[in-house]
């Protein structure tokens, strides 16, 4: 994971600098997740893992996929990565851009998994101790884990807050092991 996050960065890091240029964080926001979900389906991770089918094939297909909204530059993107063999990295890509527009906009990104479906006050309650922590604002998105027993765990980046009733349980557990 932490290899492909290395590969990622200067990709990331390059077209932010562009959407900066050009203002539009936003749009190239949703362009490198298209570009993310295309890659992530089955049959076109296939066809970029198999060693027959031309980079230039590839290329085509994923910018026909994208349609117009990816634009010259957009696609002069999709051109780079597949030259450099670095397709596959686009999810990774989409995650650090993220990371980099929400330090940029001044927010955190959470990601708030619970046990069971959560009401609006606990969530408006989670999101206000988060702000307070982080001094930031926060945008959450929310997910639900049965697995979890009970309770929540909060990502924010590297940073994991698990109050969940099973991280409780294997805390126990390994502190009883030693």
């Amino acid at each position: 994971m932490s290899e492909l996050s290395t590969l990622a960065r200067p990709y990331a890091e390059a077209v932010f600098r562009m959407a900066q240029g050009e203002s539009d964080l936003a749009g190239w926001s949703s362009r490198v997740h298209s570009l993310a979900t295309i890659v992530s389906d089955a049959r076109v991770a296939a066809l970029i893992a198999d060693p027959a089918v031309s980079s230039d094939r590839v290329t085509g297909l994923i910018i026909d996929v994208a349609g117009n909204d990816l634009g010259e530059r957009g696609a002069n993107f999709v051109k780079v990565l597949a030259e450099n063999g670095r397709l596959s990295l686009l999810p990774e890509i989409g995650a650090q851009f993220d990371a980099l527009k929400a330090n940029a906009e001044g927010t955190l990104e959470a990601i708030i998994t619970s046990a069971q479906e959560l009401t609006q006050t606990q969530v408006d309650d989670l999101v206000a101790g988060l702000k307070a922590k982080f001094n930031r604002a926060v945008n959450v998105q929310m997910a639900v884990d049965p697995k979890l027993i009970g309770g929540a765990v909060i990502a924010i980046g590297d940073q994991v807050i698990d109050g969940s009733v099973k991280g409780r349980l294997q805390r126990m557990a390994f502190a009883l092991q030693g």
